[in-house]
């Protein structure tokens, strides 16, 4: 029999392509999207959708029971920008919606959870280079504070009750297929946008500001190959850390230049580049290579030539 899957917040970054794969994997019909409004005309249009709010406990289990859903992966939350703005809402909804999930998982209505965390988690005195998997974790945003704080629950939940949860620390995440939804990483989606349409961009991070990166569809893949693992290999229950690759604004500034070549980048840093100045330059990602064979496919020339070729629509 067909397990059923739902994802809530569907609409995002990457809520919108991890939809989009899950159904390609496991049939339209078998994978429910929801978010708290409706998304863009080819997601309504690729299978079910529910309009629905995470924090609400009621009818989160009403949807869970109507479908008989299996598995829930819960990629709703407000991301760190946009988080500082709203502190008590990001909490509200961060650390809410993950309770409720963990609730349902503990009372063996739902079987499987994934929980995003971030590399948020980590603070200013985190070591920055090669940042290890167990470390001083003292995070400065409200944002990382409540991944941190999930994390522990993830950990408890299925130490204490035996929730089978799975989690996964992003780092900054590249697309094309959708915009960014209010992260500190934004710059590195937004510079490929400018750099087609105007030739020049305004970054708020500083030229050599370092952080991990990755492409989208290694992001994805990384999240449906942890779901996918047997459980007695996932030996870490709070969220591994995951790499693919670091660069700075100048250094995505010279990928772009191989292709445009009169490109031409400013920079103006904001309140976010004290949030990016607490996280890592790179992470080890060790753990998840060992525990479930993660491999990255793409490094920083290969995300530009994708990226420049599907937004402006020319073979690279």
């Amino acid at each position: 029999m067909q397990k059923s899957i739902l994802i809530l917040g569907a609409c995002g970054q990457i809520g919108t392509e991890l939809t989009y794969a899950l159904r390609s994997k496991h049939g339209n019909e078998n994978v429910i999207a929801s978010d708290i409004r409706e998304g863009s005309e080819e997601l309504m249009a690729s299978g079910p959708f529910e309009i629905l709010d995470a924090t609400d406990y009621d009818a989160l289990e009403e949807v869970i029971a109507y479908y008989e859903i299996h598995e829930v992966y819960l990629m709703a939350a407000m991301l760190s920008a946009t988080a500082e703005k709203f502190p008590m809402r990001a909490w509200n909804l961060n650390m809410n919606s993950l309770f409720n999930v963990l609730t349902l998982g503990k009372e063996k209505k739902i079987e499987k959870i994934f929980w995003p965390s971030s590399i948020a988690v980590f603070g200013t005195n985190t070591p920055k280079s090669d940042t290890p998997q167990s470390t001083i974790m003292e995070p400065g945003t409200v944002y990382g504070i409540s991944k941190q704080s999930g994390e522990r629950w993830c950990d408890y939940y299925h130490h204490k009750f035996g929730v089978d949860v799975r989690s996964i620390r992003y780092p900054g995440l590249i697309s094309w297929k959708t915009m960014p939804g209010g992260g500190t990483t934004d710059y590195a989606v937004e510079i490929y946008h400018k750099a087609l349409s105007e030739k020049k961009y305004t970054c708020f991070l500083k030229a050599d500001t370092a952080l991990p990166m990755m492409f989208m569809d290694d992001a994805i893949r990384a999240t449906l190959q942890l779901m996918d693992a047997d459980g007695d290999k996932i030996q870490i229950r709070s969220s591994y850390n995951l790499s693919a690759m670091s660069f700075t604004p100048a250094e995505m500034t010279e990928s772009i230049k191989q292709y445009i070549s009169d490109f031409k980048i400013s920079y103006d840093p904001d309140f976010r580049q004290e949030i990016a100045a607490s996280w890592p330059s790179s992470i080890d990602d060790s753990r998840a290579r060992s525990d479930w064979g993660w491999k990255a496919r793409f490094d920083l020339k290969r995300t530009t030539e994708t990226m420049l070729e599907n937004l402006g629509g020319e073979k690279i």
